[in-house]
């Protein structure tokens, strides 16, 4: 009998502490899980060697039949401790340890939320902070749970069961490479379109492939721009001229100008000999004054057209920032010449002042008492008011 006993003990395997086995679950519990791995007695697998991460029940982990590899931790003629996790971290490990020398990436779901950043279970605990998640700010990070990330091992102590990985570093490394692609790409002279990103008191930044080019504020438009927010806001989408490309500092010039009509475009379909226009006195010189009569377009009153009678300096008759009218005399677009006149429109003024007068001295010339000197001055004096 005794022979019989130990040819039966001879069959059971033999095992150490440290070593991995296989086994099949052959029990599950709340809280424990026993482990046939084919020796006297069945192992025993706590809760707390299933996962790195916390589990509530054994059942969300393992079923009963499912074979599993097992390392053991503690083994006595009355105990079989085995481990799930052991092996599971000594993989990851390794795995993890492969993957900081080669800088690859890889995906891995997020667990759980935690006071400052994501944890994720790649075999081991694996901690994301909340600086390395994304480039931008998170207030919130609880969408994360259960999200797929891809990740970047960027430091693993192995002895003190740490392991920091980093999506941010994997971002910051896509946004590095189609900037390099953007800057050997973009030609000088060519009109793309970008994202307003954000407004300076100098200008705007316009994403326009993973680089940000400056538009400068006196490139917002062909009139003077005192604010970028008179002309774009955050988040527009923008046509751009590129003005220049400095690949080596990652600068490029744009201009939203130089993709639009320019005033003197426009007011050769808009200004024409002949025409009444309104515009305002923006310099006064020695021959004459300056009147905008267009954003960004500026006509010449010579000091001989400001006024029916002779004046020293345009300054008797004019002020800057007055808003005057005048006559167009001349539109020369390829100079980028207005000429205008005020006194020949106050000249027509006064003769269809002084035809209306006559009309009326004649209509009443039989029983009215007034000569048409008489009508025509008191026509005058109105208007001079």
């Amino acid at each position: 009998m005794v022979e019989e006993m130990n040819n039966e003990m001879v069959e059971f395997k033999t095992l150490s502490v440290g070593d991995l086995t296989k086994g099949t679950v052959a029990k599950v519990e709340e809280k424990q899980a026993f482990i046939n791995v084919g020796y006297k007695m069945d192992g025993v697998l706590p809760i707390s060697e299933l996962s790195s991460l916390h589990v509530e029940k054994v059942s969300d982990v393992l079923k009963e039949g499912e074979e599993h590899d097992f390392k053991v931790i503690k083994l006595t003629e009355d105990e079989l401790l085995l481990s799930k996790r052991a092996v599971l971290a000594e993989k990851a490990w390794d795995e993890m340890a492969e993957r900081l020398e080669s800088g690859d990436i890889f995906e891995a779901e997020v667990a759980d939320v935690v006071k400052g950043g994501l944890v994720v279970d790649v075999g081991v605990r694996g901690f994301i902070p909340a600086s390395l998640v994304e480039r931008h700010y998170v207030e919130d990070f609880s969408d994360y749970r259960g999200k797929s990330l891809r990740l970047k091992v960027i430091e693993m102590d192995r002895e003190r069961n740490k392991l920091i990985l980093s999506q941010r570093a994997v971002i910051d490394e896509e946004v590095t490479e189609k900037k390099k692609q953007t800057l050997s790409s973009v030609k000088e002279g060519e009109v793309i379109e970008g994202t307003v990103q954000r407004l300076t008191d100098f200008g705007v930044f316009v994403d326009i492939g993973g680089v940000d080019g400056l538009v400068h504020i006196s490139q917002m438009a062909h009139h003077h721009v005192e604010s970028p927010s008179e002309i774009v806001s955050e988040g527009d989408t923008v046509k751009v001229k590129v003005l220049g490309v400095d690949p080596d500092n990652e600068r490029i010039s744009l201009s939203i100008k130089e993709t639009q009509p320019g005033p003197w475009e426009l007011v050769a379909n808009e200004i024409k000999q002949g025409d009444i226009v309104e515009g305002t006195v923006k310099r006064l010189v020695a021959f004459g004054a300056f009147v905008e009569v267009s954003p960004g377009v500026e006509g010449l009153v010579h000091i001989s057209q400001i006024a029916n009678r002779h004046i020293g300096t345009p300054g008797e008759v004019l002020k800057e920032g007055e808003k005057v009218s005048a006559k167009v005399l001349d539109v020369n677009t390829v100079e980028k010449r207005v000429s205008l006149s005020i006194r020949i429109l106050e000249e027509e003024q006064e003769e269809k002042m002084e035809a209306e007068a006559k009309k009326e001295y004649q209509k009443h010339n039989d029983n009215s008492g007034f000569s048409f000197g008489d009508v025509i001055g008191d026509q005058l004096d109105k208007y001079k008011k």
